[in-house]
């Protein structure tokens, strides 16, 4: 079977299944699940993926809500995740019901193919992708061992080719003072909410002098009982972001600083702990995104370089896998141009048929794109010679 074959009976069978797809995104949008609790998202794709014969492994890597489903033995093994979970409030303003669906199609459509191409799939059910760092665990508990290159699709206002992706670590902070009425005897207390404050202007100030690629935001989430009481306790939560990882490392050192200059002029105690995992900048491996960019257009669409001040910035843990295999991250679209995600008005654009034609057309894209990599050796090798190994 050559490719052109083979992109036929995927067509086909992603075909065949679209009204699975689309009512499989629908539901999940219907029913938004934040990080590690996504149970009615997993059971309704690993239901899916067992209605299609494939085997699965629920509950995945000591995550009740990861899965993995594994077709062939021997060839290429190319993974495709899927990301389900949502936003406080603001339900599916990431379109993770679109990577979903988008995922499982990609996976079905491709697994009718492996045997006959040769090659190897793997679709991943990657929990808690905001803010939890699902893929980081299940790289770390062994889940891409065995892949050679994964790949995934998130919904935006335009299909681009990458989606401009910051490394990001987050912090808690807690500041401890000493009370005592601030009425009577104020000169008794130590103030933890003026340490805490004093930390946060200290970092406003430093926002000026740092690489304006570079990103750092915080809210304060105890700031005391009343206000009659010289605040004993504190405490803060923060996100230190950079371009790369070894940026990233500097510019925490900085913050830091920053935050117990504030502390020591209160005269207060601070601590802080840096919640696990970071998530890493993505590396888009060239030759597999030109890949999926030709496939892309072969669907139907045209996919476009980012575009200097109209580009989208944020983080994501599949930038983590990008450092442990060849990896891509491209944007299709599902909201209208101007439509910012993470939004109220892009949460309702993942459940319209623009978000549905979304699901389809990413499910073929990256379809395409793993018989690509299956059928077509000088495309594995040159996916493998761009990929530097924890860059």
């Amino acid at each position: 079977m050559d490719a052109a074959e083979a992109k036929t009976r995927v067509r086909a069978e992603i075909e065949r299944l679209t009204p699975t797809l689309i009512e499989l995104s629908h539901a999940i949008h219907d029913r938004p699940e934040l990080n590690f609790e996504e149970h009615f998202a997993h059971d309704v794709l690993t239901g899916t993926l067992e209605d299609n014969g494939i085997d699965v492994q629920r509950g995945a890597y000591d995550m009740p809500t990861a899965f993995d489903a594994r077709v062939g033995t021997s060839g290429p093994s190319i993974a495709v995740c899927c990301e389900y979970d949502a936003l406080p409030e603001i339900g599916h303003a990431g379109g993770h019901n679109v990577i979903a669906a988008a995922g499982l199609g990609a996976g079905l459509g491709a697994a009718v193919v492996a045997e006959a191409l040769g090659g190897s799939l793997a679709v991943l059910g990657t929990p808690a992708e905001e803010g939890g760092g699902g893929k980081e665990f299940m790289i770390r508990r062994g889940a891409f061992d065995a892949i050679d290159a994964a790949m995934m699709v998130h919904p935006a206002d335009r299909d681009l080719r990458t989606m401009h992706t910051i490394a990001i670590h987050t912090m808690e902070v807690q500041y401890q003072g000493l009370a005592a009425h601030a009425a009577a005897a104020p000169e008794k207390g130590l103030n933890a909410l003026d340490a805490a404050v004093l930390g946060y202007n200290n970092v406003a100030a430093l926002r000026q002098h740092i690489n304006p690629a570079e990103r750092i935001h915080g809210v304060f989430t105890d700031g005391g009982v009343k206000p009659n009481i010289v605040p004993s306790h504190a405490a803060a939560q923060w996100y230190v972001r950079s371009a790369k990882m070894d940026s990233l490392e500097l510019l925490k050192e900085r913050v830091l600083a920053c935050l117990h200059g504030g502390a020591h002029a209160a005269g207060c105690q601070m601590t802080h702990e840096w919640n696990d995992p970071p998530f890493y900048d993505m590396i888009d491996n060239t030759p597999l995104l030109d890949a999926y960019v030709r496939n892309a257009s072969d669907v139907g669409r045209t996919v476009i370089p980012e575009e200097p001040g109209k580009i989208v910035v944020g983080s994501t843990d599949m930038g983590n896998v990008s450092y442990a295999v060849p990896a891509i991250h491209p944007m299709i679209q599902c909201a209208p141009e101007g439509t910012a995600i993470h939004t109220e008005d892009f949460a309702r654009h993942t459940n319209t048929e623009q978000a549905d034609r979304a699901v389809i057309d990413g499910a073929l894209s990256m379809a395409y794109t793993i018989v690509d990599c299956w059928a077509d050796a000088q495309t594995m090798d040159a996916i493998r010679g761009d990929f530097q190994p924890n860059a």
